[in-house]
């Protein structure tokens, strides 16, 4: 993403963040919460710390450190995701290893770790340390959708920014696209950012989700005996928990569309429920079952 880009994307976090460079006050920790351009802003601060020809704090993206950084192969640049949904407490501990080295490009090192709520707890003790000693040289940047599953310890270390959704810029850019207004709102409130609502709107399978959501909706508000049904058809698109949630998410949102519906309202309260028997583990089918006989 360009400079331009990420000013248009988050206009107010890009001047706050500018504003920090021009100052040379860049923090040693920091908690990005919420996913619409927080990686990009990341990497756009780790450019800024090793760029060759900066303007005005901000750094050019062309010259060769600003390239590998945009491309992950920065030797003092670090990046760590989760894998299977969780940040190993090996994995923290090797790259913090190299963190107690000096830099090989400069004496100044960026560490980033993505999925910061899928810190292993032990995991997240070690990198706690780390935080716990500031290092002038040193910035740790973490990122995460989930900002309360981070550890407490972890939180009150660094310091917070929240990325909200753009939604009038992603609703532009999701019609660009040729999707129809009703449909790129729905993505916009669906999707976290560009790609992901993107991808969405290019998969086949989501496109049978909607169509199913939308038949099981209008099948539940009118009360026709055939969303039984299409209950049954719903779970078995379902392939895991992941697709799980993305149906009771468009229900949701379906339903939201209809709040004037006395039904719709009961729907939403009903499907509360439902979500927190799912979360311990009720039978997908069998939630969905408990709206209809409710």
């Amino acid at each position: 993403m360009t400079i331009e880009q990420l000013q248009e994307w988050q206009p107010r976090l890009f001047q706050e963040f500018h504003q920090i460079l021009r100052s040379h006050k860049l923090a040693h920790a920091y908690l990005f919460s919420g996913s619409f351009a927080s990686l990009e802003m990341v990497l756009m601060l780790a450019q800024s710390c090793f760029c060759e020809k900066p303007s005005n704090a901000l750094p050019c993206q062309t010259c060769r450190a600003c390239r590998l950084i945009a491309s992950n192969d920065f030797t003092d640049v670090k990046r760590i995701a989760p894998t299977n949904n969780i940040l190993k407490t090996d994995v923290v501990r090797t790259f913090l290893q190299d963190f107690y080295r000096s830099g090989f490009e400069s004496d100044k090192q960026v560490f980033i770790i993505e999925g910061a709520d899928k810190l292993h707890p032990n995991a997240a003790n070690s990198l706690l340390k780390l935080i716990e000693e500031p290092q002038s040289k040193l910035h740790v940047f973490l990122l995460t959708d989930q900002e309360t599953a981070v550890l407490p310890t972890i939180r009150s270390r660094c310091q917070i920014f929240h990325f909200p959704k753009n939604r009038d810029l992603l609703l532009k850019e999701l019609e660009k696209t040729g999707l129809l207004k009703s449909q790129s709102q729905l993505l916009v409130d669906l999707s976290s950012d560009l790609d992901s609502a993107i991808a969405l709107a290019n998969s086949t399978h989501f496109r049978e989700l909607l169509s199913a959501c939308q038949k099981w909706v209008a099948q539940f508000l009118a009360e026709d005996p055939l969303v039984y049904l299409s209950t049954a058809k719903l779970a078995t698109l379902a392939n895991d928990k992941t697709e799980q949630a993305q149906i009771l998410s468009l229900l949701t949102l379906l339903l939201g569309q209809e709040l004037t519906s006395a039904k719709a309202q009961k729907g939403l309260e009903q499907l509360l429920q439902a979500k927190r028997m799912w979360q311990v583990n009720v039978n997908f089918q069998n939630v969905l079952e408990y709206m209809i006989f409710n």
